[in-house]
């Protein structure tokens, strides 16, 4: 027995029998209503065919009696239903809190909240309860929406039902009141001033467009007319004050890359934001000129309440909103970053060969240290505290000295790449300048990248080799067995070990640390660290003013790099032992550090490996690496597209130029050659 079985379709002439016959024209009675739209409704919505409903058109011409039933139930089902909350909740950020917002939209996508039977957000949960009904009623022809109106005589928002009765122009003018209210409280709170402090001392332009709307309720009140004219002086100077709201949350936004910005900021934002973009969409409904307005207006207005409450729960849109701005600001920082990793000049290229050899020199310790800490006699957390503290405080002598390791610079450079690509868009390059300039960007990124890896490698397994040599060969400490020699071996095999998913996993941590990067450093601009610290009383009594200066300054440039490669090591030193804890095969591969580990594995083994073993192990170690490089920058392309609002379609030109540039100069994509 299917629990959930598609229910067929009536045809018209039955649905319409069954609903005469039971003669209950009453508000509660929605099952005729019900049947009616799931007649209609597509079971694939496409803009290529509209939805027609001229067979119901055409019934009623034919049908006098049954079209006068349906009229009147249709008066009854609608009348007085309040619909007020649907234009100031539904599809409106409630909360300030992200996470708590997501929380309560999943709880009632899977639990919706059922209002009382009298208002119009029940009826619509019940008739359109579908996410995307809203679709297709909007692609029903016009002239066959205004038909309908005219066979059944329904009366459009701004009649009324009796006299002295309000009409539905009423809920529309408590729905922006409300909305006015709530924005005028929210934007003066501290935290949303602070975003815009060129406002501080001028009137409140959401206090003017409230007491401009309290005017024109009471013209539309006093005349009974319940609508303005489009060119009625107040009416216009209401347009121009929403303008106004518009502008200052613009410019708070805008503000957010000077000032920093938070999530539950952003939130509040983005809140006030779709109240005013609701208030937008409502105040037309305020202005008529003619009796075609009207009508027109109050389609307008229905389409909008379906699309409102079948929009209300929308997470996918609630995740892109919510987080647009914030993925903004996270890579400014790491475009900025990422610019210093790209060479152009010769100079720029063996600088970034050097700075690579000091990290792979740093890294060819870290293999060493990593194994001699796998001896420690203490439980898996203890390993995975050690080998983090390894890895972290690793990345961050490498960060501080100013050297690289190659494969954080993905995440980086793939932000100033897609920066690269917004400022073309918004200059005044043409389509083949914009591209091959970018083809020669990008090819100062790939031979950056190249001679990062190079600088890197060449130096963590000669380093990592003399080690080993040195305490094990020399000294003669136990370090690595021929056991724990096959194992390092094995586990840069690409075909008898799990090393391509190990260095994918590896590369969404760097992209997890850059991401992090941007985060903190956003956060230290936001909460104005930089000031904190540098007129902190206690301090500077303590170190003097000029060091306090100077400390601030250190966290300003440095914190979110150490932020970001502490965290980065405790990723890469945990997740064995997380997998272990799981029963997962979860681990990490890192090209220096399997370069590094190589070294050891052949020392261990008394360089009795044969041929294959070392080729499937330097085979695995250049897969490894392009994994790490692939993943990392595809995740923060990803981000930094859609943190700028670019489509991905244009990559598709970039990189053909790209490809076209490479046969072009080749060698360009590795040295750095003249004219590339």
């Amino acid at each position: 027995m299917h629990l959930f079985r598609r229910t067929k379709k009536k045809e018209l002439e039955e649905l319409f029998d069954d609903f005469y016959n039971q003669a209950d024209y009453t508000s509660n009675n929605l099952e005729f209503l019900i049947n009616l739209v799931a007649h209609f409704r597509p079971e694939k919505i496409e803009k290529e065919k509209p939805v027609s409903i001229q067979p119901l058109l055409d019934y009623l011409n034919e049908h006098a009696v049954r079209r006068y039933a349906m009229a009147v139930y249709l008066r009854n089902v609608f009348q007085n239903r309040k619909f007020t909350a649907i234009l100031t909740d539904s599809g409106i950020i409630r909360d300030a809190y992200f996470i708590r917002e997501v929380r309560e939209r999943i709880a009632s996508k899977i639990l919706p909240e059922q209002p009382e039977p009298d208002t119009l957000q029940f009826l619509l949960n019940q008739v359109f309860y579908k996410q995307r009904d809203f679709e297709w009623i909007q692609e029903i022809p016009l002239p066959e929406i205004n038909e309908l109106i005219i066979l059944l005589d329904l009366k459009t928002i701004y009649d009324q039902e009796e006299e002295h009765a309000n009409t539905a122009v009423t809920e529309i003018i408590s729905g922006i009141s409300l909305l006015i209210q709530r924005i005028s409280g929210r934007a003066l709170e501290q935290d949303v001033l602070i975003m815009v402090p060129e406002y501080e001392n001028i009137q409140s332009p959401f206090e003017s467009f409230e007491k401009k709307l309290d005017l024109i309720v009471e013209k539309i009140v006093r005349e009974r007319t319940f609508s303005l004219s489009a060119t009625d002086t107040d009416f216009q100077d209401l347009v121009h004050l929403l303008e106004g709201c518009h502008q200052i949350i613009n410019n708070a936004f805008d503000n957010s890359a000077k000032f920093g910005i938070s999530l539950r900021v952003n939130q509040s934002l983005l809140r006030i934001r779709q109240q005013l973009f609701r208030i937008e969409a409502l105040v037309p409904l305020l202005a008529t000129d003619s009796e075609e307005d009207k009508r027109d207006n109050s389609i307008y207005l229905a389409i909008k309440l379906i699309k409102y409450n079948c929009r209300k729960n929308n997470i996918r849109r609630l995740m892109l909103d919510s987080t647009q701005t914030i993925a903004y600001e996270v890579t400014q920082h790491t475009a900025k970053t990422g610019e210093h990793y790209i060479t152009q000049s010769k100079k720029e290229y063996i600088h970034m060969l050097l700075t690579a050899m000091g990290g792979g020199l740093i890294v060819g310790f870290l293999c060493l240290f990593k194994v001699i800490l796998g001896k420690a006699a203490v439980s898996d957390f203890g390993h995975a505290l050690l080998y983090s503290l390894n890895y972290a405080f690793g990345f961050i002598l490498i960060y501080l000295l100013g050297f690289t390791l190659a494969t954080k610079q993905p995440a980086m450079t793939a932000a100033a790449i897609v920066k690269s690509i917004e400022g073309g868009l918004t200059g005044s390059l043409k389509d083949e300048d914009r591209h091959r300039s970018f083809a020669i960007l990008f090819s100062h990124l790939f031979r950056s990248q190249f001679i990062a890896f190079v600088g890197n490698v060449f130096v963590a397994f000669p380093v990592a080799m003399l080690l080993i040599w040195l305490l094990q060969g020399l000294a003669g400490f136990h370090i690595v067995d021929e056991a724990k020699s096959e194992h390092l071996m094995t586990d840069l095999n690409p075909i008898a070990s799990w090393a391509i998913l190990h260095a994918a996993i590896a590369g969404i941590f760097l992209f997890l640390s850059g991401i992090i990067a941007g985060s903190v450093s956003n956060k230290i601009k936001h909460k104005k660290i930089y000031n904190r610290i540098k007129e902190h009383p206690v301090l500077k009594i303590s170190m003097g003013k000029e060091n306090a200066i100077k400390f601030a300054d250190w966290i300003e440039r440095k914190w979110a790099g150490v932020s970001s490669n502490f965290w980065f090591g405790v990723f890469l030193g945990s997740t064995a032992s997380i997998g272990i804890f799981l029963g997962l095969n979860l681990d990490i591969r890192h090209i220096t550090f399997a370069a590094g580990n190589m070294a050891l594995g052949l020392f261990g083994g008394n360089f009795d490996a044969t041929l294959y073993p070392i080729l499937m192990a330097i085979l695995g170690i250049g897969i490894i690496g392009f994994v790490n490089f692939i993943v990392s920058f595809a995740l923060s392309l990803w981000l930094a597209l859609r943190s700028r609002d670019i489509p991905i379609s244009e990559l598709k030109y970039l990189f053909r130029s790209v490809w076209l540039y490479f046969k072009q100069k080749p060698l360009s994509f590795f040295f750095p050659i003249k004219n590339s």
